[in-house]
C-alpha cells in the first residue's frame, strides 16, 4: 500500500453523504482546511469510538479552521445509521466503489484473525486550502486519533 505523503496534491472527489447530499472536496477546501478520514466500516466498535471522540472535538478542530470528512465503503443508509445513532456533526460520505480511497492509497490488503482480504486502511490526510496534503496521520489509536490531529494543530 502506498498512500499519498505529505505535499503531495490531494484528488478532488465528490461523494454523497449521510444525506444523500453530493460533497466535494475542493468547493469545502475554498472555505477552511478539511481532515479526510478513512475508516474501514460504520457502527463498529473501532470506528464508533474515533467518531465519538472526533464529534466531540469537533468544535476544538472548527475552531482551528478544519472541517472534518469520514469516509467509508458504507451505503449511505448505513451513514445515515451511524450518524443518527452516535449523533455524530460532521460528514461521513460513501464511497462504495473505494475509487476515493485508492486514489489516496488507502485501499489495500488487510489481514484479521487469519484472513487476508482487501479493505480500507485507517489513515487521515488534513488538506491545506491549496489542496495540498499538509499532514498525515497514520500512526494513532482510535480513541486518540482526534488528540493526534489537534496536537499537530496545536
Amino acid at each position: 500500500m502506498n498512500y499519498l505523503s505529505q505535499g503531495a496534491t490531494a484528488p478532488d472527489f465528490t461523494l454523497h453523504d449521510q444525506d444523500n447530499n453530493p460533497v466535494q472536496l475542493s468547493t469545502l477546501l475554498t472555505q477552511q482546511r478539511v481532515l479526510v478520514y478513512f475508516y474501514p466500516k460504520a457502527m463498529t466498535p473501532g470506528c464508533t469510538v474515533q467518531a465519538c471522540a472526533l464529534r466531540d472535538a469537533n468544535a476544538e478542530l472548527s475552531a482551528k479552521g478544519v472541517r472534518v470528512l469520514g469516509i467509508s465503503t458504507d451505503a449511505v443508509a448505513r451513514l445515515a445509521k451511524f450518524a443518527e445513532r452516535d449523533k455524530l456533526n460532521f460528514t461521513l460520505l460513501s464511497d462504495e466503489d473505494h475509487q476515493v480511497a485508492e486514489a489516496y492509497g488507502v485501499w489495500g490488503e488487510k489481514k484479521f484473525m487469519g484472513k487476508v482480504y482487501d479493505g480500507l486502511h485507517r489513515i487521515s490526510f488534513l488538506i491545506a486550502q491549496d489542496g495540498s496534503v499538509e499532514q498525515v496521520f497514520d500512526k494513532f489509536k482510535t480513541k486518540d486519533h482526534h488528540q493526534v490531529v489537534l496536537d499537530y494543530l496545536n
